[in-house]
């Protein structure tokens, strides 16, 4: 279920992940601050008609969110985003948050597991989930006149799972195979070896599928614990798209929602806390062709002013392979000077967000020989990025942004995936005009002022495997962090 593309999907920098509409902001001038404050754009036109659909929020009694974006489609696409991953689990029960994922379609008390994908399968419907570091999503695909149906399995499979003893040993053997597979894609090995270093101690350094000796343990009262603490109707939004009717939905989730328990006397639990550490890991093996790493330094979380910036730096750094053609015309001069000198096989930058804390950096694939002048050159445009960086470069940036932003939300199941996400992290949906304007409010000196603020002269997180005998020890690549002035 939660195949690797998935868990890097849930990673990808999409804009900041934001909440996505409660309708476009009406009439009236209104300063959208961005950074420390400064910026402000003052041009926001006092109304706006916007050819999009609305994005429709309403609250559940037990403190679920309902919120739908309705575009006309034969099809549909409706989930439950749950605001609970890896990150609310300790040494003990790390990886239950996934294993409980599978287990959510083996079966409930009123449908066997053959029973709910014959009735999947005869819908022409498809059923799906994935975990992150703090979300568990279920959604499903199903033609508009069966989103009813939809709801209602989704509606069973969470709260009615039976969880058998027999299925559970059944999904061990499963996940322990898709760990196995999890190995084999060295990114993912290396951001979780980053995450291990950057976030040392503390459960965002813990890796999604938990380690074998938990998956192995791991039993029903794990799993019905999990449940009991952390599926609460506060925690949790039904998001939908495509053919929708918000109000027929709402409906839809008072019947089979509605009893889900809303937040305990005592509060739900507190977002464990994660502090980051400047540090790495280093998995050297000459046998292997060549050297995966990634570093990185300390961003900003979600709703943090300085995460749109740190956006609009990194897709200045931006990304390339060697399958892109023109490399030295591209518009990231790391990819110039990366083609012109082959200095790599690719590199892609990140800004991968969490609710307080945030990892911005590069990942990239070397030869051996060349990883020294490759680190070189990518910090040697971070620092550009903190004194240098040019108004052209920053209005090219913000262009590309916005056109990936709109390109990302193709089709009724990524714009699902952005409600429910946004509504989770923002607790609204943020109208595309908004972002747009706090994007376009940023300026060559607020990149400047921002890239100071968390890249220069901080000690950044480095995880490194393979061929790495020439990538410089840890202090060098610290003091490549700076540039000394006169």
């Amino acid at each position: 279920m939660a195949a690797p593309a998935a868990r890097l999907a849930a990673r990808r920098l999409f804009l900041p992940r934001c909440p996505r509409l409660v309708r476009a902001p009406g009439s009236g001038a209104r300063c959208v601050h961005v950074g420390t404050g400064r910026l402000r754009a003052s041009k926001a036109a006092t109304q706006v008609i916007l050819n999009v659909p609305e994005t429709r929020v309403s609250p559940l009694g037990n403190g679920l969110q309902v919120a739908s974006e309705d575009s006309g489609l034969s099809t549909c696409t409706v989930g439950l985003w749950i605001d609970a991953g890896s990150r609310y689990e300790n040494e003990k029960n790390n990886g239950t948050a996934h294993f409980l994922e599978h287990m959510a379609f083996k079966g409930t008390k009123k449908r066997s597991q053959l029973d709910l994908e014959l009735e999947i399968e005869n819908m022409g419907a498809h059923l799906n989930a994935y975990t992150s570091r703090e979300q568990t999503v279920y959604y499903a695909k199903a033609f508009s006149k069966d989103l009813p149906k939809a709801v209602e399995i989704l509606a069973d499979i969470i709260q009615n799972s039976t969880l058998g003893e027999a299925e559970i040993e059944r999904e061990r053997g499963v996940i322990l195979r898709e760990m196995q597979e999890v190995e084999t894609n060295l990114q993912e090995v290396v951001f979780d070896y980053l995450h291990a270093t950057a976030y040392q101690n503390t459960a965002l350094g813990r890796t999604i599928l938990g380690p074998t000796e938990n998956i192995k343990s791991i039993n029903r009262n794990d799993l019905v614990e999990y449940i009991t603490t952390h599926y609460k109707g506060p925690r949790m939004v039904l998001a939908a798209a495509g053919g929708v009717c918000h109000d027929e939905l709402l409906d839809l989730a008072k019947c089979h929602f509605g009893n889900l328990p809303s937040a305990p006397e005592g509060g739900l639990p507190p977002l464990p806390p994660c502090s980051f550490t400047g540090s790495e890991i280093r998995i050297r093996d000459d046998k292997m062709p060549l050297a995966h790493l990634a570093i990185a330094v300390e961003a900003a979380g979600w709703v943090h002013p300085d995460t749109i910036p740190l956006m609009v730096a990194n897709t200045l750094i931006g990304n390339w392979d060697r399958s892109f053609g023109g490399g030295v015309n591209l518009s990231s001069k790391l990819a110039q000077i990366a083609c012109h000198g082959n200095l790599c096989h690719s590199f892609q930058s990140f800004n991968t967000c969490y609710t307080d804390t945030g990892l911005w950096g590069l990942y990239m694939v070397c030869e051996p020989s060349t990883i020294q002048d490759m680190v070189h050159f990518v910090q040697r445009e971070w620092i550009r990025l903190c004194t240098s960086v040019t108004e052209n470069e920053v209005a090219r940036a913000k262009n590309l942004l916005k056109t990936n932003m709109l390109l990302q939300l193709d089709g009724s199941t990524p714009i699902c995936e952005d409600i429910g996400r946004q509504m989770l992290c923002y607790k609204r949906r943020i109208p595309i005009p908004e972002l747009e304007a706090r994007i376009e409010a940023i300026d060559a000196q607020t990149i400047r002022e921002v890239c100071t603020k968390y890249i220069y002269s901080k000690n950044p997180a480095v995880a490194a495997v393979g061929p790495i005998e020439q990538l410089p020890e840890y202090n060098k690549i610290c003091s490549g962090m700076y540039w000394l002035r006169e």
